[in-house]
């Protein structure tokens, strides 16, 4: 699981965090009903915006949800989840670019891939999945040559990009690419008019997924000796930090000449383009912290004492239940009055502990009384840095942050 766009649960409305999970599980079942069971590892944060933007673009309609069946990831219950052509959009991008960062890996010699039998299997996968996503885009009208020829132009930036190179020029590709897909929402929605903000809210959004990459990699390239953008052309920290910031606002200022539905329809792609985009920089940078991943928010990346992150590695909404998709609660534990036996409730406890519902559970049921507990991480503490009156009141705020909400909010 991948991508920059990875909110906690407790900044999601629970209307929101539904929104969020059934897109989710929407661009991960397009991956295998158009692509097979193995495709779905290719899944990513990132990719679900773009069925976001299709949906609230078009507006909600019959036949754009569906009841998904079991599933062992949620614990193995129903959900509704998103399809229709979002989703399958979604699916696209995320294969073709899911290649490219294979192949990406592939060339850096990353663990494994190191070996040339490891190398040249992931290959052969990678070229599949971009047959794979030339014949999906295709019945979507999406031509994904656009994408392919980013990721060819990119390796060749890269072998002569040295110190001096321009940043952006190294980002360009990638920006390209995201123009693309972002821009193919409108055409999908039926709202040509928005297809020219949306391509450069694309193409900043690409920017930021490349140089944030590019910031959370940089110790460790340095250290196995990877290929790194900001290493390799000498960028200053300081001045990828001006370009994350003015790449934020940009897509702010997107978003804003984009047309939408109706009242409250782009809700869900306010909040992940606005308000997480800023959060992702924050992260990346080390400049904020969230009480649920443990961050002291010491402040800038590379400043005496402070952390590399003030946040962990990406969370899986499949690995840990509590995260930010809000999995449905668990179920109840033995009746009351009952209680598992040592062997059966440590067997229990171990499973609660290895899916952190410990820690982000809220609330779990314990192991041996099935009584419900708050779990250790309830309390929402500096994570919650801004209010969800634009989660819950749709578009009555301007959000600077937030302000022109009439909804009682106090930021």
């Amino acid at each position: 699981m991948f991508g920059i766009i990875r909110p906690c649960r407790h900044r999601l409305s629970e209307n929101l965090r539904t929104e969020w999970m059934a897109h989710l599980c929407g661009l991960c079942l397009a991956l295998r009903g158009d692509h097979g069971q193995f495709a779905r590892i290719a899944t990513n944060y990132d990719g679900l915006v773009i069925s976001v933007l299709v949906e609230a673009q078009a507006g909600r309609s019959e036949g754009w949800r569906r009841t998904a069946g079991p599933c062992p990831l949620r614990g193995m219950r129903t959900a509704s989840v998103a399809r229709g052509e979002g989703a399958r959009l979604a699916a696209t991008v995320s294969l073709v670019l899911a290649s490219a960062k294979v192949r990406d890996h592939v060339a850096d010699g990353d663990g494994a891939l190191a070996r040339r039998p490891v190398a040249a299997a992931a290959r052969r996968v990678a070229g599949r999945w971009d047959r794979a996503g030339e014949r999906s885009g295709a019945a979507l009208g999406f031509d994904t040559a656009l994408l392919l020829d980013a990721v060819g132009r990119q390796e060749e930036l890269e072998s002569v990009a040295g110190p001096g190179t321009p940043l952006l020029t190294v980002t360009e590709p990638t920006e390209t690419a995201t123009a693309a897909a972002f821009g193919h929402t409108a055409v999908l929605a039926g709202r040509p008019g928005n297809r020219a903000p949306l391509e450069e809210a694309g193409r900043l959004f690409g920017r930021l997924a490349h140089l944030l990459d590019a910031v959370e990699d940089l110790a460790e390239d340095a250290e196995t000796g990877a290929w790194n953008p900001i290493a390799a052309t000498g960028t200053d920290l300081a001045e990828v930090r001006r370009l994350c910031d003015d790449a934020v606002h940009g897509v702010r200022l997107a978003l804003k000449d984009t047309e939408f539905a109706g009242a409250g329809s782009g809700r869900l792609a306010h909040v992940l383009l606005v308000h997480e985009l800023g959060r992702a920089v924050d992260r990346a940078f080390g400049t904020t912290g969230c009480a649920h991943t443990g961050g002291e928010g010491a402040g800038a990346l590379g400043a005496p004492g402070a952390p590399e992150s003030s946040y962990g590695p990406p969370q899986s909404p499949w690995i840990n239940p509590g995260g930010p998709g809000g999995a449905p609660p668990e179920p109840p534990g033995p009746p009351h009055g009952r209680r598992r036996g040592l062997l059966a409730g440590c067997l229990v406890w171990s499973g609660l502990c290895c899916t952190c519902q410990v820690c982000c559970r809220d609330p779990y049921h314990d192991p041996w009384s099935g009584q419900p507990r708050e779990g250790l991480c309830h309390k929402c503490g500096d994570c919650c840095d801004c209010c969800d009156c634009c989660s819950n009141c749709g578009d009555c705020c301007s959000c600077d942050c937030c302000d022109g909400c009439d909804c009682g909010c106090d930021c």
